[in-house]
């Protein structure tokens, strides 16, 4: 790796390779379960994690090296292979009592692409340049590619995040609360994702010198490459960045967006054909990040497919679902 990137794989190394809950750490084995010889790793992220808590909903991702061999059906196969990831919910007992999750499958290969810059979607690198902790990997290989990626995600969250500032000019300075915010919120944003400037911020505050560290590693790797310059001014940093390549990584994070809707609005189809009782869990994580209260029919529990995406069509237009 090249030397400005070592600071950083470091880091993110370090990251995940602490010790996962118990409760991770028995989820983690029943997704073995599920999908066999074929599961490389389980990376563990998301609220629970930031929380050091099992209540509500542990957030997995899995990686596969063969959607075919990680399924026994075909459908699922080919859907997953069409439009990574498929989600899973998963929930079982233990000692700890009722555990919940869900779980994203996806190709390795699949979820190293996603930590591009050229991605379509931000989803993985946005959630993978924040903390995440490797659960389970099945050898070396497994636990390289990990981290690998999840030191690109950073990379790519720190470039994006840069073109997506407002203002025009070549030189400039941040703080890096701020910055990582406004980041954060354009990928929530383009993911269609409620989530309140609070969130936001609580992500941030759960690990502010982690952050800040990790967007000076990201700053140093892209003045490696050429694409700015950079140094440190205390609790701010000052970046040499030409306007026209920002605008060029702005028009082109803006084409995507219609795109990425459409998409977004299709996996969540594809999430409601795998994720098993999906209209309830919905509302709920509607309400837990908007306070928004919607009360469902029973012909709606009963029939989601048919009658539940009123619900979510009437939470659009009141952006909760934004």
């Amino acid at each position: 790796m090249a030397d400005a990137t070592a600071p950083l794989h470091a880091l993110v190394a370090g990251e995940l390779g602490q010790p996962a809950p118990e409760a991770a750490r028995r989820l983690s084995e029943e997704i073995r379960r599920r999908h066999g010889a074929s599961l490389a790793a389980v990376v563990f992220y998301g609220s629970c994690l930031r929380k050091q808590t099992h209540e509500g909903v542990l957030d997995f991702y899995a990686l596969v090296d063969s959607y075919r061999e990680a399924y026994d059906s075909r459908l699922l196969a080919a859907v997953n292979a069409v439009l990574p990831p498929n989600v899973f919910y998963l929930e079982i007992e233990s000692p700890l009592g009722t555990l919940r999750s869900k779980y994203a499958l996806v190709s390795t290969r699949d979820f190293e692409r996603a930590t591009a810059p050229e991605a379509l979607r931000p989803s993985i690198w946005a959630r993978f340049c924040q903390p995440s902790v490797l659960v389970y990997a099945r050898d070396e290989a497994a636990r390289q590619a990990v981290a690998e990626a999840a030191t690109r995600s950073i990379v790519t969250a720190v470039a994006q995040g840069l073109s997506l500032l407002p203002g025009e000019a070549d030189t400039f300075s941040i703080q890096l609360d701020d910055f990582w915010q406004n980041t954060l919120r354009e990928t929530y944003a383009a993911e269609m994702r409620p989530e309140s400037p609070e969130t936001i911020r609580s992500v941030y505050l759960a690990g502010p010198e982690r952050f800040d560290r990790a967007a000076r590693a990201g700053l140093d790797v892209l003045m490696e490459r050429g694409w700015l310059r950079w140094r440190d001014e205390g609790d701010r940093v000052f970046v040499e960045l030409a306007a026209a390549a920002r605008r060029r990584s702005a028009r082109a994070w803006r084409r995507r967006r219609p795109v990425r809707k459409v998409v977004y609005l299709v996996s969540l189809l594809k999430t409601a054909m795998t994720f098993g009782d999906w209209l309830p869990y919905a509302l709920w994580k509607l309400e837990r990040h908007t306070g928004t209260h919607i009360d469902l029919s029973e012909r709606q529990r009963r029939h989601p497919f048919l009658w539940g995406w009123p619900v979510f069509w009437r939470g659009l237009r009141r952006r909760d679902l934004r």
